[in-house]
């Protein structure tokens, strides 16, 4: 029998042959569409075109019952990723999946049977040629032959697997709440007792929830760089991975929560049966699937383990703790270990007395429950503070997007539910608590005096101060003192160290020439406040970038860009007049710039229009000038590290002028690269080797320049791309349009192909020298000037530019230019991460 086994006799080799033959013959034969008249039936499968994915008919493990699914074509095994059919299983081997061609539904029967047991919805009016069409993003669509819209995708009707390029949250227009819910076990994909979701109600977060509607677990708000409470471990190393990019979306017709694969790398979230979130990374050299995160993971990541007014500490034990200014509600439950009641504050909050409540910092926080707190992206932390100050219902601030370092905020309106630290990760929290050593009459009185000594000193100094103002006349910016001297003769030492005059201006010259910062005179909103024209009273128009005061972080790039600024003089930078403190106030005067910023009239497009071919690339020489002076001309070395087009102004003549110093730095003559804890800039502009690792050079600026120039060519924001086909950012969709020798796709509509052909072949040529991944492959700005200026350009061999930028969901063929106002849209914030 054995021998027989191993040597088949001749019957049996023409059955083998046979059979590879015909399964040769259906291979090669599989197509990824079905119509009306041709539907698919059971044995057969539908393959998307680069064979990714398949669909057809499956058998659960350990069942007789059969599904229609989606699963990966190319992996061992069977990693099913979509049913159709999860509540009602197939019965016989006689199944067919049809569309109808009247009412354009696809619909599952089996024979004998007339009613579906599965179908989606049909349509009102008949629609020309609907087919079937499974894509290689493992999307089935349901469409018109004719056309590139969907009437209807497996997308929006996930099962327990989220893939690349799909959206987790609810359609707020159509009602379809998109959410992954796990299997009822591993043998049966019926809806099981665990669903993945993003919670709408108050500042949207991502939650676990049971068959009832109970939390399990808490992701938290979506910070700019991740849910809030998915841990440090959702980012993972940004230094060494780089498998997916994610973001997060929130507008008046939907909220959802996407990523998407980086190059060849397969990502997948998933929710199983014992209500786990997991992250799945594909292991090609392995062939297996690995685990990158999963929450829960411990049991802080339990929803409110310790109750309200409290925080949960993994590393600690016990794990739970009341904040500062609350003692636990029930004090002997609290000390077995039984936390649920929570705590309760000692004493109570100071409403009627305005400013005397204090706020608690939680550094490393995952931020509490959002369901009854309210979102501002107008303010910044200390526009929050006083907010929450100002109303009794207040009970702590954070900031909303940590990605541009601190923007908006989220206010409690509630008390504190959820709240956990971690080691490593998280974010501040500022909790209200009452004034500390309220009630005693002890600490009354050592407050009281030490007020009062407060005010002599402050009267000493006042009037050594204005004995100083007598003799030297520099230290009153308008009525108030400046809060340092010491920092003020630094500004003016500094400034005339660089033969430039930095002019001191009243407060009173500030409020008359903006009319007191009417809305009638903002210009718009920056990274660290307002911007407000004004004119001074010998008729000139300028800028004003007014900063708060109280906020460390615009301490420093205040200083930083007035005693930079100081030293700089070329045609193509910004000009600074000088400066105003007032009290609390910060402000910067710049020369007005009449046609505003680059991105007003790249991204719009009535305002496209107006900038021709040679404009454009007026700009960029423009531009590449002002960064070789940074970068080798200037008396300091300067790196500027957040060019981009909103920090391009504009004068009367549309000539360019590099703006925004707040973030540059200075490099001694000798230094190349510098490190920092601290990233900031704008992702979509940022290099890959500071984005990830802190790694700066004169090279990181060549590589915002090369994402600005393709925006330039494009008309198209590389923050905004929205994802086509393969293309993950514009950097991807210039890099293949190159390579197909196909620029006229790239070159922004409204030239209406009135442009140099031959100055734009040189200025994507250079634009992807600029994005190159290694510093060491990416040309200097000298270099980028003689390429743009030489006619005779020989093209060499590129490699492909870093594909890692980051992007803001749409719905276009082409990519589309998104302007999202913060006041009316909310939060709508995309960010690089790594598995």
């Amino acid at each position: 029998m054995m021998r027989a086994a191993i040597f088949p006799n001749p019957l049996c080799c023409c059955c083998l042959f046979f059979f590879f033959f015909f399964s040769f013959v259906f291979s090669i034969s599989a197509t990824d569409i079905i119509t009306p008249s041709h539907p698919l039936s059971n044995g057969e499968t539908l393959i998307s075109a680069k064979g990714t994915f398949a669909l057809g008919f499956f058998t659960a493990p350990d069942s007789a019952n059969r599904y229609l699914g989606i699963w990966y074509h190319k992996f061992p095994g069977q990693t099913v990723v979509w049913v159709a059919n999860r509540r009602n299983p197939i019965h016989n081997l006689n199944a067919t999946l049809s569309i109808t061609a009247d009412d354009a539904s696809l619909y599952l029967t089996t024979s004998g049977n007339s009613t579906a047991i599965w179908s989606s919805p049909s349509f009102p009016k008949s629609f020309p040629n609907p087919i079937g069409q499974l894509l290689d993003t493992g999307n089935f669509v349901l469409k018109s032959s004719n056309s590139s819209s969907f009437l209807w995708q497996s997308f929006d009707h996930p099962t327990d697997t989220m893939l690349p390029g799909m959206k987790l949250g609810p359609n707020l227009k159509t009602g379809i709440d998109r959410n992954i819910t796990a299997w009822l076990s591993a043998s049966d994909p019926s809806p099981g007792k665990y669903t993945l979701a993003i919670e709408p109600i108050g500042v949207p977060q991502l939650v676990i929830r049971d068959a009832s509607g109970n939390w399990i677990w808490r992701g938290g708000p979506w910070n700019g760089f991740g849910f809030s409470g998915a841990g440090p471990n959702q980012y993972f190393d940004l230094g060494l991975y780089r498998e997916f990019i994610s973001g997060f979306n929130v507008s008046t017709e939907e909220i959802y929560y996407y990523f998407n694969s980086v190059g060849d790398a397969i990502s997948i979230i998933t929710m199983d049966e014992n209500g786990t979130a997991r992250r799945y990374g594909w292991q090609a050299s392995l062939q297996k699937w690995d685990l990158y995160w999963l929450a829960p993971s411990d049991p802080c990541d339990f929803f409110s383990t310790c109750g309200i007014n409290a925080f949960c500490n993994g590393s600690s034990s016990p794990i739970c703790y009341c904040l500062d200014g609350f003692d636990p509600k029930n004090p002997a439950s609290w000390s077995r270990g039984n936390w649920s009641d929570g705590c309760v504050r000692v004493a109570n909050l100071g409403c009627g007395t305005n400013g005397t409540d204090e706020f608690m910092l939680v550094r490393g926080s995952k931020l509490p429950d959002t369901t009854e707190a309210v979102a501002d992206m107008r303010l910044d932390l200390d526009g929050c503070r006083a907010r929450c100050l100002m109303n009794c219902s207040c009970r702590a601030y954070a900031s909303a997007d940590l990605s541009m370092g601190g923007n908006g905020c989220i206010i409690w309106m509630a008390e504190i539910k959820d709240l956990r630290v971690y080691a490593d990760g998280g974010q501040d929290l500022y909790v209200r608590i009452a004034p500390r050593g309220k009630g005693s009459k002890r600490k009354r009185w050592v407050i009281v005096l030490a007020s009062v000594a407060t005010v002599l000193f402050f009267l000493i100094t006042l009037i050594c101060v204005i004995m100083i103002r007598r003799r030297k006349g520099k230290y009153f910016f308008g009525e108030q003192l400046i809060s340092s001297p010491n920092w003020a003769d630094e500004i003016m030492h500094k400034g005339n160290e660089g033969n430039s005059e930095i002019l001191l201006f009243q407060f009173t010259q500030i409020v008359n020439a903006t009319n007191n910062f009417s809305d009638i005179n903002k210009l718009g909103e920056g990274g660290f406040g307002p911007v407000y024209k004004g004119k001074l009273p010998d008729g000139q128009d300028i800028a004003i970038k007014r900063l708060s005061a109280r906020s460390g972080q615009g301490l420093e790039e205040f200083k930083n860009e007035i005693l930079l600024i100081a030293k700089l003089q070329h045609r193509n930078l910004v000009r600074l007049l000088g400066c105003c403190i007032w009290g609390e106030e910060k402000m910067l005067v710049y020369e007005f710039m009449p046609n505003k910023s680059l991105d007003l009239f790249l991204f719009d497009v009535e305002q496209g229009l107006k900038l021709d071919w040679r404009r454009r690339f007026q700009i960029i020489e423009g531009v590449a000038q002002g960064l070789l002076y940074l970068h080798k001309h200037s008396r300091l070395r300067i790196i500027h590290r957040d060019l981009k087009a909103s920090n391009i102004l504009l004068d009367i003549d549309m000539n360019p002028k590099i703006s925004d110093f707040g973030m540059a730095r200075i490099f001694d003559a000798n230094e190349a690269q510098a490190n920092t804890q601290r990233i900031v800039g704008t992702y979509g502009y940022m290099s890959p080797e500071y984005a990830f690792k802190g790694l700066f050079s004169v090279k990181s600026d060549v590589f915002s320049f090369g994402v600005l120039l393709l925006e330039i060519v494009s008309g198209m924001r590389n923050a905004g791309f929205y994802e086509f086909d393969s293309w993950s950012n514009l950097l991807a969709y210039a890099w293949d349009l190159w390579k197909e020798g196909n620029l006229k796709e790239l070159v922004d509509p409204a030239l209406d192909n009135q442009f140099q052909h031959d100055e734009v072949t040189r200025c994507v040529y250079v634009a992807l020298l600029c994005v190159q991944e290694s510093p060491d492959d990416r040309p200097v700005m000298s270099d980028v000037i003689s390429m743009l200026s030489n006619g005779s350009l020989n093209f060499s061999s590129i490699k492909p530019p870093a594909f890692f930028a980051m992007k803001n969901a749409s719905g276009s063929k082409r990519p589309l230019n998104l302007h999202v106002n913060d006041a009316s849209n909310g939060l709508s914030v995309s960010i690089v991460a790594g598995r």
